[in-house]
Parts: structure tokens; C-alpha cells; sequence
């Protein structure tokens, strides 16, 4: 029994970490505009230290996320370790991408976030008036 209160507590907490780092790409990212290429994703992508990657696939993956963050059923950790299994990289670069995907290619995410309401499920924050 304790440690399924352990594993809940833990699952809980990385997921914390997850949607604090998502926020944080998305703060520290260009504004989302309506002229925003793919090339501007992928030159955020190397400023970013994220390198390596197919510009084809980032872009794909990258704008796979939007519908990920339309389906209540996925959550913050969910998108991100999609992102990181895809990627093939550990949970905090594909972290980063995910954030910097949003901001890109998900303009209405981000207008929800500037309007104080969330596009990502964050059901282990309660009803905080997202």
C-alpha cells in the first residue's frame, strides 16, 4: 500500500516539474505570431541547446502537439514523454521542445495562457481558475 502512495505522490510530482518547465519554455520563447515559420521553431530549437534533429521531424512532431493539447485525456507528462519517446531524448529536452512547440504552433494555447486560462490539463493542480 505504501508504495502505491509513493508511486501516486511521485507521478504527482513529475508532472509538476513537467507543466513548471512547459510554462517556462513558453515564457522564455518568441511570442507566437502570425507570420511565425518553421524555420523560426527550428532556429529556437538550436538556441535552446536542442540540436541534432531531422528540421523535418521537429517540424512534424512540433505541430503534432496542438491536437495532444485539445485532448483532455493527455496531460502535461503525457505530451512530453510522447515528445521525448519520438525524439528519443530524456523527459527535460523533450520538455523544452513541447514548450517551444506550443509557442509556435499553437497560437490559441498561447493566447489562452496570456488570458489566464489553461489549454493543458492540469487536473493535480485543482481548480485554480484555469
Amino acid at each position: 500500500m505504501r508504495d502505491a502512495e509513493n508511486m501516486k505522490f511521485r507521478r504527482l510530482a513529475d508532472a509538476g516539474v513537467v507543466a513548471g518547465v512547459i510554462a517556462g519554455a513558453m515564457a522564455l520563447a518568441a511570442p507566437a505570431q502570425a507570420d511565425t515559420t518553421a524555420d523560426d521553431f527550428l532556429n529556437s530549437l538550436t538556441s535552446a541547446g536542442i540540436t541534432g534533429i531531422d528540421p523535418g521531424q521537429a517540424v512534424e512532431l512540433g505541430q503534432s502537439i496542438c491536437p495532444l493539447l485539445a485532448d483532455r485525456s493527455q496531460n502535461t507528462a503525457d505530451i512530453a514523454s510522447t515528445v521525448s519517446d519520438r525524439l528519443g531524448r530524456p523527459l527535460g529536452p523533450a520538455t523544452m521542445f513541447t514548450g517551444l512547440a506550443v509557442s509556435f504552433f499553437c497560437p490559441r494555447a498561447v493566447q489562452d495562457l496570456a488570458n489566464s486560462t489553461s489549454p493543458i490539463p492540469l487536473p493535480f493542480l485543482g481548480n485554480l481558475g484555469f
